[in-house]
């Protein structure tokens, strides 16, 4: 997958994107992750890529020009441009496994006061990460590029790790344990230890159940009708 992220602050990814697991896919090829400024697009001396809303009002617009040039710049027939925004629909595990089918994906981070509108009609859509307003976009692309990129052929060393995740299936993934066995008085559940194959799967099956029953009933219908047999 080649993922272009169209934003005013490049310098911001590659710390975070450039480490870890993610860092690791694009070493091998899984992931092409590349930034485009806008304001190698405007057209005055100065660089300029904002201005005052029209009507009045606190802070500034981010001008289309600037940001129409530099999505133009890397958009090709098969690009998907989608623009982080607050006001669009929630980014969830399903929306990152229909990304994660996508052969490019375009970012745009809005900034200051926001966009100007004409620029929306050039985007594909538009994605929130939660009901809250940051200072941009950035963060919520990186949170993107990170949840997508992990669902990639090749970007975890055990693929079949992400199928047992929270959210997958409309549940919680079940709690996780590790040495030593008995810790400030809690112990390890007994099945964990029993080297039943069998036994273990029934118990992470119903301890991710309870799980989302306990923490987030809201996740699904579905859920909730099988944490009451749990």
């Amino acid at each position: 997958m080649r993922i272009d992220v169209v934003t005013l602050f490049p310098e911001m990814f590659e710390p975070v994107l450039g480490a870890s697991i993610i860092g690791r896919a694009r070493q091998r090829g899984v992931v092409r992750l590349a930034c485009v400024n806008p304001r190698d697009y405007a057209r005055d001396r100065r660089r300029t890529v904002d201005d005052r809303p029209f009507g009045g009002g606190a802070g500034m617009v981010l001008k289309p020009g600037p940001l129409y040039e530099a999505i133009s710049s890397v958009r090709g027939p098969k690009s998907r441009v989608i623009f982080l925004s607050p006001q669009g629909p929630r980014f969830d595990a399903a929306a990152a496994r229909r990304l994660a089918r996508l052969e490019h994906m375009v970012l745009v981070c809005g900034h200051y006061e926001g966009v100007d509108e004409r620029l929306l009609r050039y985007c594909d859509e538009e994605l929130s990460v939660g009901d809250f307003v940051l200072t941009g976009g950035e963060l919520p692309a990186m949170m993107v590029v990170d949840a997508v990129t992990r669902l990639l052929p090749g970007a975890l060393k055990k693929p079949e790790a992400s199928a047992r995740e929270s959210f997958e299936g409309g549940v919680l993934e079940h709690p996780q344990y590790t040495r030593p066995r008995h810790w400030r008085g809690r112990r390890v559940p007994q099945a964990l230890l029993s080297g039943d194959h069998g036994r273990i799967a029934r118990w992470r099956e119903l301890a991710s159940l309870r799980t989302t029953r306990r923490k987030r009933p809201d996740l699904s219908e579905d859920s909730k009708g099988k944490t009451q047999d749990a």
